[in-house]
């Protein structure tokens, strides 16, 4: 239930095995190039001195079959930088494109041949050459194959995949709550294939209905387990590409009542794998025998409220693991302390050595640099709407040291080299426009110079806020006023709210503001614009800042920004009676919250796909946040914004799609039916077929961007008074 993705949506560091969508760079294996996509080809990049060398011309992409040169999508370099796999005809699974056809490029004799040829036209998913470079393994309709490049000979090594059965990629539920998509690894020898096994058959299908693209109705059949519902198994297999024979291994605990996020080879040849408990308060990071299945434990941690398996807030995905000291030991963000750290775990012994020591928490892991002896991370010990680069030993025995320009207040991002040596810089801040560059590390020094400076946007109309309520509270925000702004008149305000442990909304980062759904221009016409980050949200302040909301969501982050919004009413530029708030996803269940719970305060609210109810959702996320319900229940019903229908008092507008899969449209008509029981008056837009980030349908996004700013100008007019 994120929103990272829903502006893309709406306006629609990679290793050389990973084969995953790019999200960063593509490092040559040393780590002294990089490698892009240029005008169809692939050129290399070569590092300090940024020499151009092409690679693969776009001429050699030709599908002699078709006389169409191929688009690549992305690409992966073989160990040996003799053959490039090439992603091309991608195609979504729910949020990401991550089935398509591939090709292989030999770089020696520029020749160039489909994978996977007999199998479906763009059913093939996370292809990946093995160590050695003989072959390429993938996933198509749920079972894997190898086939070896020599002959491209093609061979099943699972046999039993169907819609429920699920090899070597993950249910919606995995892929949504953990980021996991990617569901299989190669061991180093390249003879075996370890992956997951996800057995959603006992997992209910929620059925969306179509009523538009047929005459007749039909339903979409979508595995989602409800919050109280069981999870789909999860097992651990290890396949021999020779055999096809699979041995299965013999994780502790009941395989639906825990889950495995995370699965790698370990350089010891043995697989490590980290299993939460179904509460997900419980994480033990176990070793498992290849040959045996045997497991023994190494590191087990608990938590009152629940575990964080994200080493970053920045992606949705999970990071694997950083393995020091020749495979004896791997880094591990642990947040037992009170606060996010950095740990050297041991991999025998259960020896632990804390890496980044005092009162703040790292955001994201950017490298292991092992050779010199560093880590490099994100962090902002003073400003948590802010992220720094620093480094700390990786024998504990030091201090952590700033890396990033001291002159420079704002968002640093870093693409660190494999070898610790060089980084792609960008910084911005609220009113300084995005840079970006290059530079050598450890000293910062610039070796390509951005094409702009780093110099104030004078016309940005942001400020960075804090606003302490009454409970003593400080919320972090941004602000943009009215142009021209006077302060003897009094203005609207428009909050936009999220408030859930899923996003922050809240950084002093260029453009990380205003309304992306105004019509228009929001200052010009007359509006303050605000944005708050309470209590539960994933900020750099302690875990216990970020955990008190445990079995609290729906009542604590509302009541924040209700207390926070009371203070601002308290300014003398701002009209008491014109307060709109808005929000999508969580944000949307935000708005329905604080215009049911706090009608004195909110008089116009637009809710976009909100979980009305939150026993309608996922397991995963809700349990996570929340609980059991069969344990504490009341819980859930005190946090569905349903609950607190009876108070509206002001205008509402209610925006969902109903192909929704994520917050299904079921919540809308769950709401709808308690406005009505209450003679609430509302104002109703239903998508047709529409999901979450309602992208789909020609028109959907001026259509909606058009609905948003027509009803809030009706409901909520700017201009100072």
């Amino acid at each position: 239930m994120r929103l990272s993705s829903l502006v893309f949506y709406l306006f629609a560091s990679i290793t050389v095995l990973q084969a995953q969508p790019s999200k960063g760079i593509h490092w040559s294996k040393e780590g002294n190039a990089y490698f892009e996509i240029e005008n169809g080809g692939i050129v290399q990049i070569g590092l300090p001195e940024f020499s151009k060398k092409s690679i693969l011309a776009k001429e050699n992409l030709l599908d002699k079959a078709t006389g169409k040169t191929i688009y690549i999508k992305n690409f992966f370099f073989s160990e040996d930088g003799s053959n490039i796999l090439i992603y091309t005809n991608s195609k979504k699974v729910w949020r990401y494109e991550t089935r398509g056809d591939y090709w292989v490029y030999n770089v020696a004799t520029n020749s160039l041949v489909q994978i996977g040829k007999s199998l479906p036209t763009a059913s093939l998913m996370f292809a990946k050459f093995s160590p050695d470079g003989s072959k390429v393994a993938y996933v198509s309709k749920h079972n894997i194959y190898a086939e070896d490049l020599a002959t491209n000979t093609i061979q099943q090594l699972t046999f039993d995949g169907t819609d429920k059965i699920i090899n070597g990629t993950f249910d919606w539920a995995y892929e949504e709550e953990f980021g996991c998509r990617d569901g299989f690894r190669w061991s180093a020898d390249s003879k075996q294939i370890a992956y997951w096994q996800i057995d959603a058959t006992h997992i209910r299908n929620f059925l969306l209905i179509d009523n538009t693209d047929s005459i007749y109705s039909f339903t979409k059949p979508v595995e989602y387990p409800k919050v109280g519902e069981n999870p789909s198994s999860c097992k651990v297999g290890v396949v021999a590409v020779a055999t096809a024979k699979t041995t299965w291994m013999n994780v502790p605990g009941d395989a639906v009542q825990h889950y495995i996020p995370r699965m790698e080879w370990a350089p010891s040849g043995q697989l490590i794998i980290q299993q939460l408990n179904r509460k997900q308060n419980e994480s033990n990071i176990r070793l498992l025998n290849p040959t045996t299945g045997a497991a023994s434990t190494i590191y087990t941690e608990t938590d009152k409220a629940w575990i964080d398996i994200k080493s970053t807030w920045d992606d949705d995905n999970p990071k694997g693991w950083d393995f020091i000291n020749k495979g004896k030991a791997f880094v591990w963000v642990s947040e037992k302390d009170g606060w996010r750290h950095l740990y050297a775990i041991s991999m025998v012994g259960k020896k632990e050595t804390l890496l980044t020591n005092g009162n703040y928490d790292i955001t994201s892991v950017q490298a292991v640099d092992e050779q010199h002896g560093f880590v490099y991370f994100m962090a902002s010990p003073n400003n948590a709407t802010q992220r720094y680069l620093y480094k700390v030993p990786l024998n504990g025995k030091g201090t952590m040291d700033l890396v990033s320009p001291t002159g420079q207040k704002g968002v640093h991002g870093y693409e660190v080299s494999p070898n610790g040596l060089f980084a792609e810089h960008t910084f911005s801040s609220h009113n300084i426009a995005p840079i970006s560059e290059w530079v050598s590390l450890p000293t910062h020094k610039t070796i390509k110079e951005s094409s702009k400076k780093a110099v104030e946007d004078k016309d940005a109309n942001v400020e960075m806020i804090q606003v302490t309520t009454e409970d003593n509270i400080t919320l972090d925000g941004w602000m943009i006023k009215p142009t021209p702004f006077d302060s003897t008149k009094k203005y609207p305000v428009v909050f936009y709210v999220y408030t859930e442990p899923g996003e922050a909304t809240v950084a002093d980062k260029y453009g990380n503001v205003g309304n992306f759904l105004y019509y228009g221009d929001m200052a010009a016409d007359g509006y303050i614009q605000i944005s708050l980050d309470g209590r539960g949200t994933p900020t750099p302040k302690g875990a216990a800042w970020r955990k008190s909301i445990y079995r609290k969501v729906g009542i604590l982050n509302i009541h924040d920004q209700a207390m926070a919004a009371r203070k601002i009413m308290q300014w003398g530029f701002v009209d008491t009676s014109r307060i709109a708030v808005w929000g999508w996803s969580g944000g949307g269940s935000t708005t329905l919250n604080l215009l049911f719970q706090y009608p004195d305060i909110y008089k116009t609210g637009i809710a976009i796909a909100p979980v009305a109810y939150r026993l309608s959702y996922d397991n995963i996320y809700e349990e996570r946040y929340m609980g059991l319900p069969q344990e504490n229940r009341d819980d859930y019903i005190k946090a569905s914004a349903i609950t607190y229908t009876k108070g509206l008092k002001g205008n509402l507008l209610l925006i969902h799609g109903t192909g929704d899969d994520n917050v299904h449209y079921q919540n809308t008509e769950l709401l709808i039916n308690e406005l009505v029981k209450y003679n609430k008056q509302f104002q109703l837009m239903s998508y047709p077929n529409r999901t979450h980030g309602l992208s789909e349908g020609a028109g959907t996004g001026l259509h909606l961007v058009t609905l948003y700013t027509k009803y809030l100008k009706e409901h909520c007019p700017g201009g100072g008074r």
